[in-house]
């Protein structure tokens, strides 16, 4: 099973952490690709960067997936899920995003759960994902970090965005946190250890996903 990780910001370095990261969660480590755009920006921070960073995603998307037929499921690697729906429309093959993911995943491990993403102007975005896709009344609260993405996996960033998760767990009356940025795939274990409660990785939990969905796709074709 080939899944295809497309982050769709142009920093190879935060490409290359988010397919470390799915590798070290998938079943076939070897079958993870991880790409990125030419061209776009260089992170996405709010819906500006968001509708910025689609005309890249989308060349990305065409040549890796409708001309090349080189996977069997994609995710998108931005935690703002950018250009889901439009992808989704047009895909042979099940479409992830890692924000959708980390929803799916705390709504199984408890009742509600808060999001701790990058910057304030972040918030709007990830709180109208949450209420389109009908989990309003299961997410407590979106906080930001103050953290800019391309420092979120830097040891200096860890502290403040671990007493944030602090933070979330004492005041939220949650059950789970969901890290808000492929940039904090790396910091998701340690959380959890440090708070002995859920702390979770839309990346990982997107590759978890995307292996359950091929494989029902695949059981379907063959008993047709």
């Amino acid at each position: 099973m080939r899944i295809l990780i497309i982050n769709p910001n142009t920093t190879a370095e935060m490409t290359e952490v988010i397919g470390d990261a799915a590798r070290a969660c998938a079943r076939a480590p070897e079958d993870i690709k991880a790409v990125n755009p030419d061209s776009g920006p260089a992170s996405i921070q709010g819906p500006e960067d968001g509708e910025l960073a689609l005309p890249g995603l989308f060349r990305v998307f065409e040549s890796e997936v409708l001309d090349a037929d080189r996977c069997d499921a994609v995710i998108i690697a931005c935690f703002d899920d950018t250009g889901l729906w439009q992808l989704r429309q047009r895909s042979p093959v099940p479409v992830v995003g890692i924000g959708e993911a980390g929803y799916q995943v705390a709504m199984l491990l408890g009742q509600r759960f808060s999001v701790v993403t990058t910057l304030s102007v972040s918030v709007p975005v990830l709180e109208n994902n949450i209420k389109m896709y009908g989990f309003s009344d299961r997410c407590s609260r979106v906080r930001a970090s103050g953290i800019p993405v391309l420092e979120a996996d830097s040891d200096q960033s860890f502290e403040r965005i671990a007493s944030e998760v602090g933070t979330a767990f004492e005041q939220d009356n949650i059950q789970s946190v969901v890290l808000g940025c492929a940039g904090m795939a790396n910091l998701a274990d340690q959380l959890t250890v440090r708070y002995d409660k859920p702390v979770i990785d839309g990346v990982a939990a997107a590759v978890g996903l995307c292996e359950t969905a091929t494989a029902a796709t695949r059981a379907l074709k063959s008993s047709g």
